[in-house]
């Protein structure tokens, strides 16, 4: 009997090799979460004519 997709891919997913991918994929979507709201905040600056503060927001 042959493994279902699910067996299957948490047998390749769960090996040693494979557990740093693992760990890189909630920070990376961490890190993209966090550049998309940095990202719409310096929007809201550019629209309100406030770009000065992206500025001052970088150099923190």
């Amino acid at each position: 009997m042959e493994p279902t997709a699910l067996e299957n891919f948490l047998l390749i997913a769960l090996k040693p090799d494979n557990m740093p991918i693992g760990a890189m994929l909630p920070i990376v979507g961490f890190v993209f979460f966090v550049a998309i709201r940095q990202m719409i905040k310096n929007d809201r600056h550019i629209k309100n004519g406030q770009k000065e503060k992206i500025w001052d927001e970088m150099i923190k």
